[in-house]
């Protein structure tokens, strides 16, 4: 089964961090973190929601890069980050001249969220507005949830970094793979329709509600009990996670943050930043050993997982880290 999304890390393991997750037959991609960007446009121009775990440069320097990208387009921009993250936003726009900004033809809008312990903050701003916020702070209450559509959701823990950091983590509710054969059973072809059956099934509409599709070449459209189409056609299994950790230390209150936090995951992305000889070193940066990624990633339960963020002092041992994170792994499911 083809999975809805297709996570891959914007750099190599020793370059800014940053993880690209587009979306399968969806012109839409989301990013955690934007360190300096590795992205072609055409795929920086896919994203539509950027969350960023701190704002530390090698996380955060790539909003400029796709600040320039989107300019003079109409799109909405949605950023995440924890405590500060309005004021460190507000300060980038702020050191930009926009005197000319309302001759762009289309409006770019960015929507910020700043994530607290208990709630979050909201602005807007629009580029021919000159990125004056437009409003105030709009505060929610936040319980663990950053943004929520009918097939999946993104959550965040905050962990620490002697700052707080964010956990991220998307995740589907179900999983719906089509199937061929039953398409050719009923006469159908595959189509846009398809995304419209599946936000149906996603939005928990009424199995008994009629579903209609057009049939390309055909005046008539033709029509199905939902709950019908569905047994016909698709087949349900457990929704993805893709689990992304970075920049924590190792200590009791993170790990059991992360463990519990990344259950399960089918794919968790974890920062290895030293090995475990230099692990005085990575307690005093506020950073992870490849022992310690690999043994959280075990007791996660995470079934496949990635290191990244690799101290350069490593340079060339990357394959030290790989091994002394899987071994860790492996020891502990064993």
């Amino acid at each position: 089964m083809r999975p809805s999304f297709h996570p891959r890390l914007i750099n190599g393991p020793f370059n800014d961090p940053g993880l690209f997750i587009p979306f399968l037959f969806q012109k839409r991609a989301f990013v955690f973190d934007i360190g300096e960007i590795g992205l072609p446009a055409k795929d920086m121009l896919k994203i539509s929601h950027v969350f960023v775990t701190h704002t530390h440069m090698d996380h955060f320097i790539g909003f400029d890069h796709l600040l320039r990208t989107m300019l003079g387009r109409e799109k909405i921009l949605s950023l995440f980050g924890p405590r500060d993250f309005i004021k460190n936003v507000e300060g980038k726009l702020s050191a930009y001249t926009w005197n000319l900004a309302d001759n762009y033809g289309y409006p770019l809008c960015l929507q910020i969220t700043e994530v607290h312990p208990d709630i979050t903050l909201y602005r807007k701003y629009r580029c021919r507005e000159r990125f004056e916020p437009s409003q105030d702070a709009v505060k929610q209450p936040f319980d663990g949830v950053l943004y929520e559509e009918p097939a999946f959701r993104v959550s965040a823990v905050i962990l620490d970094h002697k700052i707080p950091c964010l956990g991220l983590s998307i995740k589907e509710r179900f999983h719906v793979n089509i199937v061929k054969e039953g398409l050719k059973r009923l006469g159908l072809e595959p189509g846009p329709w398809l995304s419209d059956f599946k936000q149906a099934l996603y939005s928990q509409t009424d199995p008994a509600a009629k579903f209609e599709l057009d049939r390309p070449g055909q005046p008539d459209k033709k029509q199905f009990a939902l709950e019908n189409l569905a047994r016909q056609i698709a087949q349900i299994t457990p929704g993805q996670k893709i689990t992304y950790i970075t920049d924590v230390v190792y200590s009791d209150f993170n790990r059991d943050k992360i463990v519990e936090f990344a259950r399960d995951s089918d794919h968790l992305f974890i920062e290895a930043a030293f090995m475990e000889k230099d692990r005085r070193i990575a307690a005093e940066k506020y950073h992870l050993t490849a022992r310690q990624a690999g043994e959280l990633a075990a007791r996660a339960g995470a079934r496949q997982f990635n290191v990244f963020h690799f101290s350069p002092r490593y340079t060339n041992q990357e394959c030290l880290l790989y091994q002394e994170a899987f071994d860790a792994y492996n020891k502990f499911i064993c």
